[in-house]
């Protein structure tokens, strides 16, 4: 009876808890589908694809990474950080062959995550990926104040930010574009105050008042801005072709495909680790969330849409409504297929200089200003690292540009890793012990160098102890002998014959004595 009892109790609570859920992530699915309507359609006007390619993104995204193991909370959709890249593939390679990129990009994310390298994302330098965002940002924001203004942006980033003086002159020529300026600026700055109404906030997130309000705004005067251009769902899917999988063996391809992998799993676990420290639920497994996001990219790229990331934006708007569950992002993915299929007209309303103004207002969010003041007094080395990345970003473009800054946050690795110091002391008989300490590495080596002759130079017999070293590479091993035998008698001393192997060598531990007399 007893057992009869506790089985009936249980089923109670566990009827009332799974009711409780639902509400919540029922809630929760709005608030994130409010967000996501103006996110997609404006990420893809800015890549320079049609705006159903955004939300088809977004509606995989829900459907379908949505249901996979990972991250339970965070929301996956078209991304502001991959919008410079995917504008430069359509404009080099066309649009059809962006489905081929993205499903390339996507099997190469699951083969990522079967082979379990998710982890390994949490090794690139945070610099890096800082200087990679604010790039992003920097160029995101340059093309969109062009289309702030209902004007064409030109191709690279160093032309965009080249050409705003001719903007400026142009848009204060012509009324219309001082319209849509008006309407776009009208837009970002309701998303900056409109959060600090918390009321307003908690019923209608920032993205959609502004851009619902720019919308009437614009309807009720009459204003002659440019307006989206909607061709309907079906005719924006557009499924690769055979001969579109042949330009994987261009090179210019398959280093797209790359930095597409690479830049939207990095950006999607690093909004895992975000979303992890705003729940106290489960916690993301990286390896099976670059496998969801792999899934997910697989199939808009088989649609010829968008690439997805986990899009953090979204995920902390989920987590903050009061989502349970995993089915808040579905049932997200639910409403913007009912929105896409029935309401596609909704979208022609939407001024495309509106759209602008929410993407300047994300991308100047990508660029981490109030960092930079702690980060250059704590560490100037990181913060070259980042401003380097954004340049080269910009000068360049967003592969080469990361590549770059990878590269030299390798060299600063390196050059820190390296710290070698000697300390001195002179006995009474004029003879200076030296013992050095650190890691001895070609980096270091003309330092060390300057700091031996430095000593000799009132004429002191140098006794250079190298056993305080913890590494020795064979450049530096072979310059001590050489400056040893330079000046005077050369002998080693080691401490055991394991010892003795390591400083022949030039490479491992060092534990020996060099004397120069």
């Amino acid at each position: 009876m007893q057992k009869t009892r506790f089985r009936h109790v249980r089923n109670v609570v566990a009827r009332v808890d799974l009711r409780t859920n639902l509400r919540a992530d029922f809630t929760a699915s709005l608030v994130v589908f409010l967000i996501a309507v103006p996110l997609s359609v404006g990420i893809a006007v800015a890549s320079g694809v049609p705006v159903e390619l955004g939300l088809v993104t977004g509606i995989v995204g829900g459907l379908l990474t949505g249901l996979l193991p990972g991250s339970s909370m965070q929301v996956s959709g078209p991304a502001a950080g991959l919008t410079v890249l995917v504008y430069e593939a359509v404009r080099e390679y066309g649009l059809r062959a962006l489905g081929v990129l993205v499903l390339t990009a996507g099997l190469l994310q699951l083969a990522m995550g079967v082979f379990k390298l998710g982890r390994w994302f949490r090794a690139i330098s945070v610099a890096v990926v800082q200087g990679m965002l604010a790039g992003i940002g920097v160029v995101l924001i340059a093309g969109q104040l062009y289309a702030l203004a209902d004007a064409d942006a030109p191709a690279g980033g160093l032309e965009k930010l080249g050409g705003l003086v001719t903007l400026l002159t142009d848009t204060l020529a012509s009324a219309d574009a001082l319209a849509a300026v008006a309407v776009g600026g009208g837009t970002a700055a309701l998303l900056v105050l409109w959060p600090r109404w918390k009321h307003g906030a908690r019923v209608v997130p920032a993205p959609l008042a502004a851009v619902a309000l720019a919308t009437a705004v614009v309807a009720l005067l009459r204003l002659p801005v440019d307006r989206v251009q909607v061709r309907g769902l079906l005719d924006a899917i557009q499924p690769p072709g055979g001969g579109d999988f042949a330009r994987l063996t261009e090179f210019g391809v398959l280093g797209t495909v790359l930095a597409f992998a690479l830049i939207a799993s990095a950006e999607s676990l690093f909004s895992a680790a975000a979303v992890d420290r705003l729940h106290d639920g489960r916690h993301t497994d990286y390896d099976r969330e670059l496998i969801a996001q792999g899934a997910g990219n697989t199939v808009c790229g088989a649609l010829g849409a968008l690439p997805m990331t986990a899009v953090i934006v979204r995920s902390a708007a989920n987590v903050q409504a009061g989502a349970r569950t995993k089915a808040s992002r579905v049932l997200h993915g639910v409403w913007l297929l009912v929105f896409a299929t029935l309401l596609p007209w909704a979208l022609e309303l939407i001024p495309v200089a509106a759209l602008a103004g929410v993407l300047v207002h994300a991308g100047w969010k990508l660029i981490p200003g109030r960092e930079l003041g702690p980060l250059w007094r704590d560490h100037r080395g990181e913060v070259a690292v980042l401003v380097t990345t954004t340049g080269a970003i910009v000068a360049t473009n967003l592969f080469e540009g990361v590549i770059i800054g990878l590269l030299l946050a390798v060299v600063k690795a390196a050059w820190d890793t390296s710290h070698i110091h000697i300390e001195a002391v002179t006995t009474p008989s004029g003879v200076v012990r030296a013992r050095v300490l650190g890691n001895a590495t070609f980096l270091r080596l003309p330092k060390l160098l300057d700091e031996l002759e430095s000593l000799r130079r009132g004429g002191h017999h140098v006794e250079l102890d190298i056993s305080g070293l913890r590494h020795m590479d064979r450049a530096c091993h072979t310059a001590l002998v050489g400056w040893a035998e330079r000046h005077g008698e050369m002998r080693e001393e080691s401490d055991g014959e394991e010892g003795r192997g390591d400083n022949e060598n030039g490479d491992g531990e060092a534990t020996g004595r060099v004397v120069a007399v």
